[in-house]
């Protein structure tokens, strides 16, 4: 035996067990390469930058969860927690908005890392596959990832998992919303972080999952009524194709997942059979991340 262990909270992939996780990552990427999505791979690491700006500074992510170094020469970079803001870096410096039609879609798949309390279903170092469609403003776009992803989740053989899904609003109506949330939970008896994050982002109050909290949040503003026009059509479209498609959902107003650059339509995929930690997959729109990490 080795003098050495893998470290905590990762895992080594096997035979036979690495052949059902190849089986996995390829039935989740069939309908991506199926439905024109080119495959992109992007480095282990990030500039630190990226994910600050890009997921969000007051996510426990960017505050908690990143592995960061500096290297010889004083550069500050970070192990990639997530994929998104990495592939729209890539997208942006490889001009892949300005080589053709829009939108652009990328798939991909790859280890991300993440410093949290290894348990049931959580660990350091994960694997996902994702994809991204980037370049336009169209509820179609939205639909067709959730539609693609039910489609991989079925082809495994699952049955049991529920399609959670949201609007966030965008920068016209966000800000009023924050507002009238922001007044409601600085009423609430919360811990000293619960109230930096009610100033950064509040919106991230509402995803937290402790009972004491929860059970405070009866009664506060819903983020539906202070949808503008815009919104709420935009959404009732994305519902409208879902429905066409014969994919179930069930509207959730306190999914906000856990990044800070969702716009608009949000989801999520869970399977009730996994406990606590019961989200297989999710995502959503984000129209400002491309502005936020110095593109257009």
């Amino acid at each position: 035996m080795s003098t050495f262990q893998a470290p905590k909270g990762t895992y080594d992939l096997t035979p036979p067990r690495s052949a059902t996780f190849l089986a996995v990552r390829e039935a989740i990427a069939a309908p991506l390469r199926d439905s024109g999505y080119g495959y992109i791979e992007t480095p282990g690491f990030e500039n630190v930058e990226l994910f600050a700006r890009g997921v969000g500074e007051s996510t426990d992510i960017v505050t908690k969860e990143m592995y960061t170094l500096t290297t010889k020469g004083g550069d500050q970079l970070a192990l990639r927690p997530e994929g998104t803001a990495s592939v729209l870096r890539a997208a942006l410096e490889a001009n892949l908005h300005k080589a053709g039609n829009l939108p652009v879609k990328l798939w991909y798949s790859g280890s991300y890392y993440r410093y949290e309390r290894p348990q049931a279903g959580r660990y350091r170092h994960f694997s996902q596959v994702g994809a991204e469609a980037i370049g336009t403003e169209d509820p179609v776009l939205d639909a067709e990832l959730i539609i693609l992803a039910d489609q991989a989740y079925r082809s495994l053989g699952l049955r049991q998992f529920r399609i959670l899904l949201n609007s966030l609003g965008d920068k016209e109506c966000r800000p009023v919303y924050r507002e009238a949330l922001q007044t409601f939970l600085r009423d609430l008896d919360l811990d000293e972080e619960t109230r930096r994050r009610i100033e950064i982002n509040p919106l991230r109050v509402l995803d937290d999952k402790r009972a004491d909290v929860q059970k405070q949040l009866t009664g506060a503003p819903k983020l539906r009524d202070h949808l503008c026009d815009a919104c709420k059509a935009y959404h009732e479209e994305v519902r409208a194709l879902l429905t066409a498609a014969g994919v179930a959902f069930e509207d959730d107003e306190k999914l906000v997942r856990g990044l800070d650059y969702y716009t608009r339509t949000t989801f999520e995929f869970v399977h009730d059979g996994l406990g606590a930690q019961s989200a297989v997959g999710g995502g959503g729109r984000y129209d400002g991340l491309s502005e936020m990490i110095g593109g257009p």
